[in-house]
């Protein structure tokens, strides 16, 4: 395993993580008696491989079901046969909000579930929006109590978690008070690099970086299409994705959802082509650019989120850029499924998934459509676009996993 300085928390973080919101037996917040033995012997099983790949951090959530509560039963084996409780990074995720006791009652709660008396590193899960970043920072509220926490020694570090908007996370990372953060989960790969300034000011601030659901989030790489495959030949597209988002120093770890010990496999294996990926990568990156370029031209690949009003100023409240993004990735690289995925959440997702989709477009205002869009280079063509996108990706709702 390779291990990098994950900002100024100064902890020696693994490369990639081990995230935990797939193993477990059930989204519910339920007991261990639901708990089927062969799912807690799973998760041990995955757990345990992480360790021998030397991932040593380990990821979770409050709101992943009997994932702490699972986990806490498979520390305290660990701990038992020898495992130092100092040799792990265990951390986990409490959604803010405007009660900040709440949230305290809920750190504390989670230490409980998790059989630890302190957590390394402590999220406060979901800072999408200005109004979640305000109810965290303000005097008060839930960063303070995480600081507190800190001094009391049940929290080493506090950092947050976000599927907000690129200008919403800098915001948040460019905060100072009660000592700001310590680190940010968040999503940037190969499709979606929009995010790149937030990577960047994290840097600047030598805050850690993780990202969130490269192989998933970052495309379902997991059954890439065909013609993804023939396009990051000679690389399998998650050995790729692995190996463009660790070519950048500034990202630290990435994290591997592992529903089952194999799922580190391809992942860990393109660490022996680390030190090679410049040789590799630029061909590939150049074949991906080529077939978006000649699929929907090269200034809509460039350009598309330019000059796009924000979804809550919007006729509809229609989330546009994210719309056609996915649409040039159906087209391009035939990730109809995963556009389609991603589509559907749109208005089901709540502040994860912000704004809607294209259900609506032939009934609004075109005069206010038009005016919302003036400053976008393909205004004239976005009526027809969003209605090409809705049929194309259109269909039944998706929910979250933390919903289903």
């Amino acid at each position: 395993m390779i291990y990098r300085r994950f900002g100024r928390t100064n902890l020696s973080m693994p490369v990639f993580s081990c995230g935990g919101m797939r193993y477990q037996q059930t989204w519910d917040d339920a007991l261990l008696d639901v708990v089927e033995d062969e799912n807690q012997r799973n998760l041990e099983a995955t757990i345990r491989r992480a360790l021998e790949l030397g991932i040593n951090h380990i990821e979770t959530a409050r709101g992943y079901g009997t994932s702490e509560r699972q986990l806490g039963v498979c520390f305290e084996k660990l701990f038992a046969e020898g495992v130092r409780r100092e040799d792990l990074i265990i951390q986990s995720k409490i959604g803010p909000g405007p009660d900040a006791e709440l949230f305290r009652k809920h750190v504390l709660e989670s230490l409980e579930r998790l059989r630890v008396d302190y957590i390394d590193l402590l999220g406060l899960h979901g800072i999408n929006t200005h109004r979640l970043m305000w109810q965290s920072v303000r005097p008060g509220g839930c960063l303070e109590v995480a600081r507190q926490l800190q001094a009391e020694g049940k929290v080493r570090q506090v950092g947050f978690s976000t599927h907000g908007p690129t200008d919403q996370i800098v915001d948040t990372l460019a905060c100072d008070l009660h000592g700001g953060f310590d680190y940010v989960n968040l999503h940037w790969y190969y499709i979606y690099q929009q995010n790149w300034a937030a990577v960047e000011e994290a840097t600047r601030r030598d805050i850690g970086v993780f990202i969130i659901s490269p192989a998933d989030k970052g495309g379902m790489l997991y059954k890439p299409t065909p013609k993804l495959v023939e396009l990051c030949k000679p690389l399998h597209p998650i050995v790729f994705n692995s190996l463009f988002c660790l070519s950048h120093p500034q990202v630290h770890t990435l994290s591997i959802g592992a529903a089952r010990p194999s799922d580190f496999d391809l992942q860990v294996s393109s660490l022996e082509l680390l030190d090679t990926a410049g040789d590799v990568l630029p061909a590939i990156e150049d074949k991906l650019r080529a077939a978006m370029h000649e699929t929907v031209g090269r200034d809509y690949a460039e350009r598309l989120f330019e000059g796009l009003p924000d979804w809550e100023l919007t006729p509809g409240r229609m989330n546009i850029g994210i719309m056609l993004w996915l649409r040039g990735l159906a087209l391009a690289y035939d990730m109809t499924e995963y556009g389609q995925m991603r589509y559907n959440l749109l208005g089901n997702g709540g502040h994860w998934f912000p704004g809607l989709n294209a259900a609506h477009v032939g009934s609004l205002d075109p005069d206010e459509l038009a005016k919302a869009v003036k400053d976008s280079p393909f205004s004239e063509q976005i009526p027809a676009l969003l209605q090409e996108t809705h049929g194309l990706l259109g269909g039944a709702e998706v929910k979250r996993l933390s919903q289903s």
